[in-house]
Parts: structure tokens; sequence; C-alpha cells
């Protein structure tokens, strides 16, 4: 294993550990004002803005590790009939697909995140433009992905090398 992929490796167990914190800061901030508000008529007023912020962090920052293993849903119905040559074309396909919705969904994002840092949360004051810079973060790290399939796709000497007939990596 080469440098750069055990640095990659670690930026990705960061990653989970973040989201493993997010989450951890989700239940314990919606807990505690569950227990608040039924136990002490008193809730915590930023609960329901940071548990929806959070939220939609924890899934599209979630998104990028479960692209790094193959884990979105795919049709595998044709790609396990093709020969390794046609494998290895719906492969290229799919992720300069896949990098053309990144590039489109990133455009996107990034726009209503520069249109909302000038909205403020009710509560919070927050800007909600972070809220959607989390799908700019995204579009980044799975086109990103993409990119790297593609680029080890068109390396490969054999068309069907390192696929299975499920379009994963052996």
């Amino acid at each position: 294993m080469s440098r750069l992929e055990r640095a990659v490796d670690r930026g990705f167990r960061a990653v989970e550990a973040l989201l493993v914190s997010i989450l951890g800061v989700m239940v314990a901030v919606v807990f505690s004002n569950v227990v608040l508000r039924y136990g002490f008529d008193f809730g915590i007023t930023v609960s329901e803005e940071l548990s929806r912020v959070l939220f939609v962090w924890l899934t599209f920052l979630g998104a990028v590790p479960v692209m790094r293993q193959h884990g979105h849903l795919g049709v595998e119905l044709l790609t396990g009939v093709l020969s390794p040559g046609g494998r290895r074309l719906c492969r290229i396909a799919c992720d300069v697909l896949i990098i053309g919705c990144c590039v489109v969904f990133g455009w996107g994002a990034w726009e209503q995140t520069l249109l909302n840092m000038a909205n403020h949360a009710p509560v919070s004051g927050v800007p909600t433009g972070w809220t959607y810079a989390a799908a700019v973060v995204s579009a980044i790290g799975i086109g990103l992905l993409a990119v790297a399939d593609l680029i080890a796709v068109l390396r490969s000497a054999d068309p069907g090398e390192g696929l299975t007939a499920h379009g994963h990596e052996s």
C-alpha cells in the first residue's frame, strides 16, 4: 500500500469518526430535548435547527464513504451478463455519468450555498448556506472517487481486471 493510499484511508477513517460524532450529537441533543420537554416542561430551543442541519450533513457526508465502498444501489441485471469488455465499457460510462451529475449537482449546491449565506436560521442565527454546503462537499467527494475509478479502469490492461460480475472491485 502506497503512502497516498494510507493517507486516503486515514482521511476516510477521520470522516467516518466525524459521522459517528455527528450522529452522537444528534442523539444526545434530541434525547435531552425530549427528556427536558416532557420531564421538566422546558426544552432546548436550538435542538430542532441543530438536529436538522446535522442530519443533512450526516446524509450528504455519509454518501462519500458509501460510494468508496460501492454501497450505493446499482442495477446488476445487465452488468452480470456482459463480457469483461462490456462490463468495462459500462463502468466507464457509469463513471462519466456520475462525474457529470456531480458537476451539475455541485454547481447548483454551490450557488445555493452562496445565495443562502445571507439568510440566517431563526433561532441559532447560523447562515443557512452552511446546510447547502454539505451537498457541495458530497458532490466533490463522490466526483473525485468517480474520477479515481475512471482512471483505474482506463489504466487497466485487462478489460475485466478487478471487476466481478457485479461491477465491484474484486
